[in-house]
C-alpha cells in the first residue's frame, strides 16, 4: 500500500520531526529506499524514547521527593 506524500509529512509532523528529517525521508521514499526509510523512523523513535526516559527520571525525582516529605511529616 502507498502512502501519499501528504499523509506522510502529516505523519511525521505530528511525530515531531523536523523539516530536514522529513525531506530527507521524502527523498528515499521517492527512490524507493525503503531500509533507509526506515532507519531514519527508527533513529527518530529511539530519540523520542531517550526522551521519554529523561522525563522519566525527573519525574521519578519529583515523586521521591514528595513521598520523602510526607514521610517527614508522619514523624
Amino acid at each position: 500500500m502507498e502512502y501519499s506524500e501528504e499523509a506522510i509529512v502529516q505523519n511525521m509532523k505530528d511525530a515531531g520531526c523536523d523539516e530536514a528529517c522529513i525531506q530527507e525521508f521524502l527523498l528515499e521514499y521517492r527512490q524507493g529506499e525503503k531500509k533507509k526509510c526506515d532507519m531514519l523512523l527508527s533513529r527518530h523513535r529511539r530519540g523520542l524514547l531517550e526522551q521519554l526516559h529523561q522525563e522519566q527520571k525527573k519525574i521519578d525525582c519529583l515523586d521521591y521527593l514528595s513521598y520523602q516529605m510526607k514521610r517527614q511529616e508522619r514523624k
